[in-house]
């Protein structure tokens, strides 16, 4: 099969196994922190050409799951409030957070460390204060969590 082929397929595998190519969401990261594709690669734990194959759709898929999962990561932590300011000193300390993790991925788990915070802003982005908290009273009976973390979204919007 020929160069272009190839990387037609692959970049076609990409989005059926990970919604969108993976160049556009390694180019997002790139951007929302501010480094370079190798700075990026050192922080996912994974060589600089092999992103750049993955990004240019000469290769189909990242192989080591703890690399995918880093990049989830970093994707979720662009939503929190102090990653979101574009703060130098917030985005180097969320970089480090992933470079340093040793996420485990399982069926059942995503690795996410357990901050759910990253939910408030998109949560408040899609409902306002008096939607989320009119939410949170109907689900209260029977998704007691759900309602619980629709209630901490409107308290954390109250601390900003």
């Amino acid at each position: 099969m020929e160069d272009h082929k190839i990387v037609q397929r692959n970049l076609a595998l990409q989005r059926e196994w990970y919604g969108e190519p993976l160049g556009d969401r390694v180019r997002r990261l790139v951007v929302a922190f501010n480094v370079s594709q190798a700075q990026l690669a050192d922080v996912l734990g994974i060589s600089a050409p092999m992103l750049s194959q993955v990004m240019s759709g000469r290769r189909a898929k990242i192989g080591n799951p703890a690399v995918l999962a880093r990049m989830i990561m970093l994707e979720r932590k662009i939503l929190t409030p102090d990653v979101a300011t574009g703060a130098p000193e917030a985005l180097q300390r969320a970089l480090d957070d992933v470079r340093e993790s040793k996420p485990t991925v399982s069926r059942d788990s995503l690795p996410v460390n357990g901050d759910e915070s990253v939910a408030y802003p998109v949560l408040r982005r899609v409902a306002d204060r008096v939607e989320l908290q009119q939410a949170a009273d109907l689900l209260h009976e029977d998704f007691p969590a759900i309602a619980e973390l629709f209630r901490r979204a409107i308290r954390a919007a109250g601390q900003r």
